[in-house]
């Protein structure tokens, strides 16, 4: 039996009534219902047509409805639906190639989760499972999902309610030369000070405490924010040298968003894990993973090597 088709104002209704939207004071909401949407553009109840100039949440990488993976979904959920993660599953053995294909010869161990946020979790879980510490590092202005963990690793103000600073997350100042935190007059000096400033607070903090660095290679959603040159590969040598492991938070940046398949593709560096998200499926279904090296290069030998 079909579902019934909703007017407009039933389905405005039926919202208002029922669903709670995220981050956002739900009084005031008056969310716009789309009925439609092809490639670029979406249509409201009214049949007005829009340009989709956000994306939605920054990954529809190859617009809407897109016939061949419109066509790939149909055809896998006439096959199988679902099936556990304690099985083998063909589309699944295939990706997980795919995506290896894209990144360095070690980064060839994929583990899927839903969306980002979970990836993220996933990914700090097993750098402290491999180091044997607690304490995470992670920059203002970044944004890295909204979960128990991710939401204290989010550097920006929406964590503010939810950040108890109970979960051993340190933030730091990353490189922005336009609201410079350094007093920088160029992008060499912005990027040198930046790094001073992430190797001290390391110091400061106990640098055999920290078992992961989380960085977005370019931050999203606080402002389209490139880093400087040469800072990425500063990162790298800085958790080389206190045994940190480097995750690079691709959700916002991987898939063709900044002209590679990946942010950190920009610089001469490969991050011990790499989370992503979003454009990897154009938001089509649910889909994120954790792409880990093997072994994680960016760790100290004398750490222990417990399966993550």
């Amino acid at each position: 039996m079909s579902t019934p088709k909703l007017s407009t104002q039933e389905t405005y209704d039926l919202d208002r009534a029922h669903v709670f939207h995220s981050w956002s004071a739900q009084g005031s909401l008056d969310p716009m219902v789309v009925t439609r949407a092809q490639g670029t553009r979406l249509w409201d109840g009214d049949d007005n047509e829009y340009l989709d100039f956000t994306g939605q949440l920054v990954f529809t990488n190859i617009g809407h409805q897109h016939p061949r993976v419109v066509e790939a979904i149909q055809e896998q959920a006439a096959t199988l639906c679902t099936i556990g993660p304690s099985n083998a599953n063909d589309r699944r053995s295939q990706l997980a190639s795919m995506i290896s294909d894209l990144l360095p010869d070690n980064l060839n161990k994929v583990f899927f989760t839903n969306g980002g946020t979970e990836a993220n979790e996933h990914a700090v879980r097993m750098a402290r499972e491999f180091t044997g510490r607690r304490k995470l590092l992670s920059a203002y202005r970044s944004y890295h999902g909204a979960t128990a963990q991710s939401i204290h690793l989010t550097g920006e103000q929406r964590r503010f309610a939810n950040d108890k600073g109970a979960s051993e997350v340190v933030h730091f100042f990353g490189p922005f030369l336009y609201r410079s935190e350094f007093f920088a007059e160029s992008p060499e000096q912005e990027r040198e000070r930046a790094l001073a400033h992430l190797e001290r607070t390391i110091q400061m903090e106990s640098p055999d405490a920290f078992a992961a660095l989380v960085l977005e290679p370019v931050i999203g959603s606080a402002g389209i924010i490139p880093p400087p040159a040469g800072y990425l590969e500063g990162v790298r040598e800085i958790c080389d040298r206190y045994g940190i492991v480097f995750i690079a938070d691709e959700v916002m940046a991987g898939f063709g968003r900044t002209g590679k398949w990946f942010g950190h593709q920009h610089a001469d560096v490969v991050p011990d894990l790499i989370t992503f998200a979003k454009g990897v499926n154009s938001g089509y279904v649910p889909l994120g993973a954790s792409s880990s090296a093997t072994p994680l290069p960016g760790t100290s030998t004398s750490a222990p090597t417990r399966a993550a």
